[in-house]
């Protein structure tokens, strides 16, 4: 064999490239390696899926006989592979309730194994000898455990306790059943609405509705007691209508009950107050709202929109509930 004959720099030179071809070969190994077990586990998951549709396939083919349209062919198709997925998912199902069943019986055979290990009893005699006797002696009656109390001087609201949860769930329902039962009693009660057919003047009117209606029924009343007294009224139609209290114009959908809940006020007095007084006090106190209350008014739409320019319907407003009126105004 030959032998490398040259300097001492080349030959460290040629064993470093020597130790790098090696290492590079290692890598190689390693690579091909991996693309391997990839290449292997991609081929079993499209084993899965061919043999999902390859038994398809098969019922397929073994139920179609003839000629069959594109329709029909479709159809059984998507019925097989429904079909198909319901078997598997069925096998799932009965695969998983086996495992459960298989970790309920280790977990039973697991407490029944330390329940037998506890109920031992070993006697320091045991070791002497003596082996005609192969029965452990029976375990001593344990004592009753006695249950822990919490002290009374801490507190556990934070905790969870189901009986607490419980008693406020049902002191709850008994209350939202009571305030529902009020508010239907409430709602029920009749009030004596005030009005004036407004045209230009006043023809001052009164008609009883309870406390649920909305505005929308209140008219309705209203234009059934004004028709035979105002021609124009006859044809006309409540939504052809609008209703005025304190200078706000009242949204149909609005029920009187929502107003003397919310205790809603208007520019020029409140709207909870449907009768119609003045205030009669000697002395104006500030602290003190007043008590004054005016007749709502019932309008045609196109009366008012032909006079929305002059006064008083140039004061009128549509009703926003989110705004507040503190101070009244008349002028």
């Amino acid at each position: 064999m030959a032998q490398y004959k040259g300097t001492m720099h080349e030959a460290g030179r040629a064993l470093h490239l020597l130790k790098k071809r090696e290492q590079q070969k290692e890598q190689m190994e390693v690579l091909k390696q991996r693309i391997a077990e990839e290449t292997i586990s991609k081929s079993k998951v499209d084993k899965k899926f061919s043999a999902h549709y390859d038994a398809v396939e098969a019922e397929l083919k073994s139920s179609t006989v003839g000629l069959v349209t594109l329709n029909d062919m479709k159809a059984r198709q998507e019925a097989l592979v429904r079909e198909r997925e319901m078997q598997l998912a069925q096998r799932a199902r009965r695969e998983r309730q086996r495992q459960q069943l298989e970790a309920q019986r280790e977990r039973e055979r697991k407490r029944q194994q330390r329940r037998q290990i506890c109920g031992l009893s070993f006697s320091p005699d045991d070791g002497d000898g003596d082996g005609d006797r192969d029965a452990a002696e029976p375990a001593a009656p344990a004592r009753p455990r006695r249950p822990l109390g919490k002290d009374p001087a801490v507190d556990t609201s934070f905790l969870p306790d189901r009986e607490r949860e419980e008693e406020e769930r049902r002191l709850r329902e008994e209350l939202r059943r009571e305030w529902e039962a009020r508010r239907e009693r409430v709602m029920r009660e009749e009030v004596e609405v005030t009005f004036s057919y407004w045209d230009g003047c006043g023809h001052r009117r009164a008609a009883r509705i309870h406390k649920g209606g909305t505005v929308q029924q209140f008219l309705k009343r209203a234009l059934q007691a004004l028709r035979p007294d105002f021609r124009e009224l006859r044809a006309a139609g409540v939504e052809q209508l609008l209703f005025v209290k304190e200078d706000l114009i009242l949204p149909h959908c609005h029920t009187f009950y929502d107003l003397i809940v919310a205790q809603a006020r208007g520019k020029s007095g409140p709207l909870f107050t449907f009768d119609v007084h003045d205030d009669v006090r000697l002395r104006s106190d500030a602290t003190r709202e007043k008590d004054e209350s005016h007749a709502g008014k019932v309008v045609l739409r196109s009366w008012y929109e032909k006079n929305k320019h002059i006064f008083p319907a140039s004061r009128w407003e549509p009703y926003d509930p989110e705004k507040r009126w503190d101070r009244y105004t008349v002028r």
